[in-house]
């Protein structure tokens, strides 16, 4: 199947449309949302396919239901938590006894992060102030991110403050941030970029956002992104990647969770689904699943005047233990390259955590 879809995007790149509609069609007879996980990756990719046949179709994701996936895929793969566990603990080991600590985080979402390590901070004595500046393309999720994460804070009895700081998701985050984050010179301050630096288009404007950041002087910088190359501008090329990588994560659902579930079923044609359609049918400024590969991510953090800070052996003891009690699985596994930790399945990664200041 995976060279009848390659087949099928080749016939489109080279505009024999007849033909690829009529290898489509056969494909989508084969393809359902409820198979296996073949038929489930194949019922995604023949669904873009048509869309980018059918360029006069319109299709938008509702809100709810995205951010309803994400917190299902927070709780059924190890990909989010991850993530988020690594930076964490780069960020905890890099500010030390500090007394005030400053976190910048970029889309915060639904601030899932942040109570363990607001935990580990209230545990330490005596325990610092938190300060988090969080950015996002939703007012109304920050207010209520903001919220939920005081009220935690205040259950922990840890001195918190919480900034909400909107960028539209099309606007060149640089200018806001030059002009709307406050820095005080008592505070240890955390950057943290989990899956948002390669939806920056231009790259231009991503260059100039890491070199604004590196002027901030944080202690450090955490970079997770997805571990593949889907910004090739020639489209046969990055649609290859796309089934190879979402091929590999629909595979690990599949060994990992229950066929019947409706949170797998939402985390795949939901949150996969809106990534796989970017990659296969967007075009252009419209495409922002914009992922790169971590030898492209190290050279970039380099050229901006950063160096690989190695994420210590107790984060890799903690990583292995999320897998291990959490998502036991012979096929989830953890690899070192570079000072930075790669999350993958049955050897193909698929996420990448870095440090750096």
């Amino acid at each position: 199947m995976r060279q009848l879809l390659l087949s099928c995007a080749d016939l489109i790149s080279r505009s024999d449309f007849s033909s690829a509609q009529r290898l489509l069609s056969f494909l989508s007879t084969n393809s359902s949302p409820y198979g296996d996980a073949t038929e489930r990756l194949l019922h995604q990719f023949t669904k873009s396919l048509s869309l980018r046949l059918n360029k006069n179709l319109i299709t938008t994701t509702d809100q709810s239901l995205l951010h309803s996936s994400y917190l299902s895929l927070n709780q059924i793969t190890p990909f989010i938590r991850f993530t988020h566990l690594t930076a964490n603990q780069a960020i905890l080991e890099s500010i030390g006894s500090q007394p005030s600590i400053h976190i910048l985080d970029f889309d915060i979402m639904h601030g899932v992060q942040w109570p363990p390590l607001m935990q580990a901070i209230a545990d330490k004595y005596p325990p610092p102030s938190l300060r988090i500046t969080a950015t996002g393309s939703d007012f109304h999720l920050l207010l209520k991110t903001g919220d939920r994460l005081t009220k935690f804070a205040n259950s922990l009895g840890l001195k918190f403050r919480f900034h909400p700081l909107l960028i539209p998701s099309s606007d060149d985050p640089t200018p806001i941030i030059s002009s709307s984050v406050l820095l005080l010179p008592d505070e240890a301050l955390a950057v943290n970029c989990v899956l948002y630096l390669h939806g920056i288009n231009p790259r231009d404007h991503l260059r100039r956002l890491l070199q604004t950041i590196k002027t901030m002087n944080p202690r450090v910088v955490t970079v997770a992104e997805i571990e593949a190359s889907h910004n090739d501008p020639l489209f046969l090329g990055r649609f290859a990647e796309a089934v190879d990588h979402y091929g590999a994560v629909f595979h690990s659902l599949e060994a990992t969770v229950p066929p019947n579930s409706g949170e797998r079923m939402g985390v795949e044609q939901v949150w996969f689904g809106r990534e796989i359609m970017d990659v296969v049918a967007g075009e252009g400024e419209e495409r922002r699943e914009r992922h790169e590969r971590f030898m492209w991510w190290e050279g970039l953090m380099r050229g901006c005047g950063y160096s690989n800070v190695a994420l210590s052996t107790f984060a890799l003891s903690q990583a292995k233990l999320l897998l291990r009690l959490h998502y036991p699985s012979e096929g989830y596994s953890l690899h070192i390259f570079n000072n930075s930790f790669f999350l993958g399945w049955k050897n193909h990664h698929l996420f990448s955590v870095s440090s750096w200041h």
